[in-house]
Formats: structure tokens, sequence, C-alpha cells
């Protein structure tokens, strides 16, 4: 006899369901010089490790940068369209473009996308006339922060950098409790690891840092 089957929205079978989780740790936070992100290393489908070295942070412009945290195909896709879309209105309107205009568009992509979503949470930070630190969710809400963290690892760094956090504090020292928070959760949450990314952005440069001055960083917190 032949059973009559309903499919949801996505096309799976109602009866149908694919558990994968996915985790990671992502930190913003901006202070009087600039804005810094730092972000873990790891790539996680359920509890297999599938990339050990994925960058989590994404230039989108001179002075600006996402971090990605959810699905990595659908962050890097955002990544992209936000970097071209910002060149081509420069050129097209010889106006530089800001911060807030950058997330703007992001949360445009991500609401215009709700029945089929992008599955991310991001960061969208950077320095225009003054440091600018915003925060996205899949369906494209906006909020400007202080500070913020994204991922599984979050509870754990969104504790240290509500402790440490302090608006007048300088870059390096931002970027101490930036590395300091991510690192903490690298220690307890299984979905995050394999060492810290940090990025600083200024009015007067966009500073990726090595592997070696990020360990020199974190030895620094620790003392």
């Amino acid at each position: 006899m032949n059973k009559w089957i309903e499919y949801d929205i996505m096309g799976y079978p109602n009866n149908f369901r694919v558990p994968v989780t996915k985790g990671t740790t992502t930190v913003g936070l901006k202070v009087r010089e600039g804005v810094v992100l730092a972000a873990d290393k790891r790539a996680t489908t359920g509890y297999y490790i599938a990339h050990k070295r994925v960058k989590k942070i994404a230039r989108i412009h001179d002075r600006m940068a996402l971090t990605m945290s959810g699905v990595v195909a659908d962050a890097q896709a955002i990544a992209d369209i936000l970097r071209l879309e910002l060149k081509y209105y420069e050129l097209l309107h010889r106006t530089p473009v800001t911060v807030k205009m950058a997330a703007t568009l992001a949360s445009n992509i991500l609401f215009t996308s709700r029945i089929l979503p992008f599955v991310v949470q991001l960061i969208i930070a950077g320095y225009d006339t003054q440091p600018r630190v915003f925060a996205l969710d899949l369906f494209g809400t906006v909020t400007e922060e202080k500070y913020v963290a994204t991922g599984s690892g979050s509870p754990i760094a969104i504790g240290i950098l509500e402790r440490r956090y302090d608006e007048g504090m300088d870059v390096m020292e931002a970027a101490k409790l930036a590395v300091m928070s991510v690192n903490a959760a690298l220690e307890r949450d299984v979905a995050s690891g394999e060492g810290v990314d940090l990025v600083i952005i200024t009015s007067k440069e966009y500073r990726e840092f090595s592997e070696e001055e990020v360990r020199k960083l974190m030895f620094e917190a620790k003392i």
C-alpha cells in the first residue's frame, strides 16, 4: 500500500533529521585606538575535526574584517559578497564605505535568505572614522557592541571579557584579553582548538599576528 510522505520546507521528509553539530570561538572588542578580532582555528563536523588550520577572520575591506561562526562555506560566501559589493560601492559613488554600511549589507543578505538561510553568526568590525563592532545572527539581526563572542565556546570567552574588559585599555592590552578569552574556550570547548588567529585594525593599519606573536601575547597575559 502506498504511503504519503510529507516534506518540510527544506525538502526533507518530516520524520527525517540530520544531526550535525558545529562549533568555534570568535571574539571582537573595541577600544579607543581600534578593534581586535580573535578566533580559534578548528573546523568540526560533529565529533570529527574536519580541518586544523581554518582562517575564521576574513578581511573584507582595507580597515574591516568579519569573523566566521557556523557553516564555513556560508560565511565565506558572505565575506566574498561583502568584499565585492563594498569595493563596487566605492568605485560607483566615489565615497568611502563605513563599518555600519558593511553590517547593514550583511544584514540585508541574511534577512532576504531566511527561507534557505545562511547558517552563520558573524562579527563585523573595523575602523572608519572610529572603531566599531557589530554582531549579526543568521536572520540578519544587527547589534552594535563594545565586546562580543560567538560560537560554541562563547559562554566561556564572554565570561573572561565581561570580567576584564575596560574601554580605556590600549589596543595591545585588548589583544591580550582577546587571546586570553579564546584560549580559555580552547581549554574547555571540544569544538574549538588548534590555536588562535588575531587581527588588530586601527586608523593606521590592518595587522595580522603570526603564531609566534600570538604565543608571546598569551604568555604575557598569563603573567
